[in-house]
């Protein structure tokens, strides 16, 4: 009889065993642990089973809550993705359509279930496709894309902007596309009427341009033929201050044109080799006279010798130069103006040049220093009115630095004077010598020219200057009143001239289909007759359209009596 209750397992051993505890009183006592450690290990069983049952509990309630949340998410996103204003899509690589929001059935006109699984082509056309091909709309080439496109719904036209990107697996292999469809319509219809309007300014601006210089060009072509001619000592001043007034206000139209190209960043940086002395001893002679004239000295000032031939953009350092130094002389009325122009050394292969123009004007307050470069703006209301100008040379010279990567620096006391500094660096040039034309006397000696002109021009008054200028040069001259009186001297087998003055704004047949004409003639040296562009248009692109017409130059009004003897003599 056992002294106590044994383990279930331990009795079913005891028992197959047939062992009598009675006969072995020292077993008993190891039973009685065997006992415990099976009873312990019970316990211990009944234990993990409460935990793993109390985490299980946790784990249902934990992984319950995160399905609710997974579902809650999912219809947020559902809602979000439904309900956001613009197109949402997934498209496999061929371009198939994979997945779509809600918004696709606004703006398409077609439903979900009817638009899976069909192409993007489907829906587009290459026209509507801004700057890219259809078919290169979704390329594996790259990663991420965007594009402009118009679709028309009902008859209405929208714009929309397409971005994409390539979804990649884990292994990165491309797997298709996904990206967004937004309407763009306001803003690609103001774009629209923006470049319009820019257009219209444009061509309101070379329009102006034209008829303000058509009788310009009678002014000082007429100015320039009195001083050429006999006329009396008392009368020379008078002609002079007409010249002068004449080509003040070409000065200011040629700023109003200037300030515009620059603002639409159609002003380009030319780099040319020229001689940095020679252009100093120039604007020297050339300002030096204008100051006398007002009672002023003028000097040159060159510091740390300056290298004699540099490469840059000359046309553009004498803008810059020749608006800085007018803007002195038109505000200094006693004393003197320099400029000085020092060689701050090698940095780069380039030289570091600083120009300053120093004068004892009227000086400008240190309140009024930040509004000078403003465009159409003067430190006084009054300036305008005692000194003239626009109030855009200060503004001009300034962009036309930041072009250059400088910048104009002003330092002036009221009643004190003023300077006006900027440094630009530029490429020593290799060359031992650079072209630069004789100096122009004051009034030119012209030598006759040996040749023959036909002039079609069809404004008498621009017409006359010609041929007063010819007269005096001893040219032969024809006069055509448009393109199709040209085409009829050409006509006669006999008629033939050194060169032709095309203007290019003739009715019946303008001067460039004319010149497209002559230059098909079956007479091939008929065809190949010179012709020179005449125009009072000062739009940017014109020397380029008269190069692809085949002119062989290019000539603006009003005209340039130098430049234009010197043009005509390069053909006799």
């Amino acid at each position: 009889m056992l002294k106590k209750e044994f383990h279930r397992l331990l009795k079913r051993q005891l028992k197959k065993s047939n062992l009598n505890l009675a006969d072995n009183p020292a077993l008993e006592e190891f039973l009685y642990s065997v006992d415990q450690a099976y009873k312990s290990f019970d316990k211990d069983i009944i234990h993990k089973e409460n935990i793993l049952e109390q985490s299980s509990k946790e784990l249902f309630t934990a992984n319950k809550k995160l399905r609710k949340e997974i579902d809650q998410s999912n219809t947020k996103l559902e809602n979000l993705v439904d309900n956001v204003g613009g197109i949402i899509f997934e498209t496999d690589l061929e371009g198939h359509f994979t997945f779509l929001n809600n918004a696709w059935e606004k703006y398409s006109g077609f439903s979900i279930k009817e638009s899976l699984g069909r192409n993007y082509r489907d829906f587009l056309i290459n026209d509507n496709l801004e700057g890219k091909d259809l078919e290169k709309l979704f390329s594996l080439k790259q990663d991420k894309s965007k594009s402009i496109f118009k679709y028309s719904v009902k008859d209405k036209i929208l714009w929309f902007e397409v971005k994409y990107k390539l979804i990649r697996d884990v292994d990165g292999y491309a797997t298709g596309f996904i990206g967004t469809l937004t309407e763009v319509t306001n803003l690609k219809e103001i774009e629209i009427k923006l470049q319009k309007a820019s257009k219209a300014k444009d061509q309101f601006l070379s329009t102006m341009s034209h008829e303000i210089r058509t009788p310009l060009n009678a002014v000082t072509g007429l100015a320039n033929i009195l001083l050429m001619e006999d006329h009396m000592p008392d009368q020379s001043e008078n002609l002079k201050g007409l010249k002068y007034s004449g080509e003040h206000l070409l000065g200011l139209i040629n700023d109003l044109l200037d300030f515009d190209k620059i603002n639409s960043g159609k002003i380009n940086i030319v780099e040319k080799n020229f001689r940095l002395n020679y252009f100093l001893d120039t604007i020297g002679e050339h300002y030096s006279l204008v100051a006398e004239k007002k009672g002023i000295q003028f000097r040159v000032e060159k510091m740390n010798e300056l290298p004699d031939i540099i490469k840059g953009d000359k046309l553009k350092l004498t803008q810059i130069i020749k608006n800085l130094l007018s803007n002195s002389l038109k505000f200094t009325k006693h004393g003197n103006i320099r400029l000085v122009v020092t060689n701050l050394g090698l940095e780069e292969n380039k030289i570091a040049l600083e120009f300053k123009v120093v004068d004892t004007g009227i000086g400008i307050s240190k309140s009024k220093q930040g509004i000078i470069f403003e465009s159409f703006m003067q430190a006084n209301s009054d300036t305008s009115i005692k000194y003239g100008g626009t109030g855009l040379g200060l503004s001009i010279s300034r962009k036309l630095l930041e072009i250059q990567n400088s910048e104009l620096i002003v330092e002036s006391t009221l009643g004190e004077g003023s300077s006006f500094s900027f440094i630009i660096k530029f490429k020593i040039s290799n060359r031992l010598s650079a072209f630069e034309p004789l100096m122009l006397q004051k009034q030119p000696n012209y030598e006759p020219l040996n040749m023959s002109v036909l002039i079609a021009e069809d404004n008498k008054m621009n017409v006359l200057i010609l041929k007063r200028f010819f007269m005096k040069w001893k040219i032969k001259y024809t006069i055509a009143r448009n393109g199709e009186e040209v085409l009829k001297y050409f006509s006669n087998p006999d008629f033939s001239v050194d060169v032709i003055l095309m203007d290019l704004q003739m009715p019946i047949l303008d001067g460039y289909e004319t010149t497209k004409i002559i230059r098909n003639f079956s007479d091939v040296e008929k065809s190949k007759t010179p012709i020179i562009a005449l125009t009072a248009f000062a739009q940017t692109d014109i020397k380029e359209k008269t190069l692809e017409h085949k002119m062989n130059g290019f000539m603006g009004k009003p005209f340039n009596p130098e430049k234009l003897h010197a043009l005509l003599k390069s053909f006799c």
